[in-house]
């Protein structure tokens, strides 16, 4: 437990939650970092602010046994009274109860002090959401660290569409032919009109990475956001729902690396997989070889393409705003992410970006996580 008797008083919540997991796994609880992340997103969801729920969900994500359990309390207990009145705080006597809030306890000046403070836990709450949406580029190390255990909680829902094929349902048209069959099943007396509707399926997402040197600062962090969408898709429509490719001077599938379940993992599976890391920029000629092997064969057709570059051309931006074209008619929509296109007096004036904007539907910022989220809502709304 010296990890909690050093903990300083502002830290930022993600660092203090990752914290207490590794000072459960140091008491003997079995925290594997799939527990670690879920207990993430359920803190969350939850809230910083109500003891009472962490403490549930901590529960209900870290502990497989009783001992787990009174373990956890235990832990929860030291770990976030002392986090949160810093290193000078009495040791804890272990006949006192629980206690009931994560607030520190406030006595004589010690609580004058707090009350100038603030709510610690909301204070650093607040922290998350002005890291969510800061650029990412602009992060040091330690910042990025925090950040990347925040994309386990991004909301991903694939789009749908309507399927030709219909399937028997409680509304819709009347299905002629299975209530003529369920009539003659009875001789002829009338029965139940069955009626049918068109089926509902997911349509497929597609993603190109700008993977360039003007794109450096931005690619670990996009192809976490690549990782998570692959993730979700699969476990909710299995394999194939959301396609990578990393385009440069050359393109290349990034799929089945970013399949991986660790993200650490499968984002040195994608490193090791692209040739062209922190290279040039050929976007027409990349585009193309896409638009050839890959997007008029089926992939793309009636997806849900996003590509990520900041429009940075080498060749002929003419050839890039055809193959945009090209791409657009077999595609349902055709989204482009510019990191700079959040940033203040950005204006689409390059080459590349001129080119295509009469293509896609949508031109989008993609410089922090806070817009990571409002591009997943507009991939969820095509």
């Amino acid at each position: 437990m010296s990890a909690a008797t050093e903990a300083p008083v502002a830290r930022q919540p993600d660092e203090v939650l990752l914290g207490f997991t590794r000072a459960l796994r140091a008491a003997g609880v079995a925290v594997t970092q799939d527990r670690a992340h879920s207990y993430l997103a359920a803190a969350a969801l939850v809230g910083l602010g109500d003891p009472a729920a962490l403490r549930t969900a901590g529960h209900a994500t870290l502990c497989a046994s009783p001992e787990d359990l009174e373990r956890h309390d235990r832990v929860f207990e030291e770990w976030f009274r002392r986090d949160l009145r810093g290193p000078t705080s009495r040791p804890r006597d272990p006949r006192r109860p629980p206690p009931t809030t994560l607030l520190p306890e406030q006595d004589g000046a010690e609580g004058a002090g707090e009350d100038d403070r603030g709510d610690p836990v909301r204070a650093a709450a607040s922290e998350v959401e002005v890291l969510r949406h800061r650029d990412i580029a602009t992060l040091d190390a330690a910042e990025r660290a925090r950040l990347a255990l925040l994309f386990s909680a991004l909301p991903v829902v694939l789009p749908r569409r309507s399927a030709v094929r219909r399937t028997p349902h409680r509304r819709g048209v009347v299905d002629a032919s299975r209530t003529l069959r369920a009539s003659l099943r009875r001789m002829g007396e009338p029965a139940r009109i069955h009626r049918r509707r068109r089926s509902v399926r997911h349509r497929r997402v597609v993603l190109l990475v700008d993977v360039s040197g003007s794109m450096s600062g931005y690619v670990e962090a996009l192809l976490r956001l690549a990782h998570r969408m692959v993730e979700a898709g699969s476990a909710a429509h299995g394999r194939g729902a959301v396609e990578v490719f990393s385009v440069g001077t050359r393109l290349t599938r990034l799929t089945r690396a970013l399949e991986r379940r660790d993200p650490d993992r499968a984002i040195a599976a994608a490193g090791e997989a692209v040739p062209d890391w922190s290279g040039g920029t050929r976007l027409g000629e990349t585009l193309r070889a896409f638009n050839d092997r890959w997007g008029r064969r089926g992939l793309a057709r009636g997806a849900v393409v996003v590509v990520v570059s900041d429009g940075w051309e080498r060749g002929d931006p003419r050839l890039l705003g055809e193959q945009v074209a090209a791409l657009r008619r077999v595609a349902h929509r055709v989204v482009w992410v510019n990191p700079h296109r959040g940033k203040p007096g950005y204006a689409p004036v390059q080459g590349g970006i001129a080119a295509v904007l009469p293509h896609v539907d949508a031109l989008l910022a993609g410089h922090s996580l806070a817009t990571f989220t409002e591009l997943l809502e507009v991939v969820r709304d095509a």
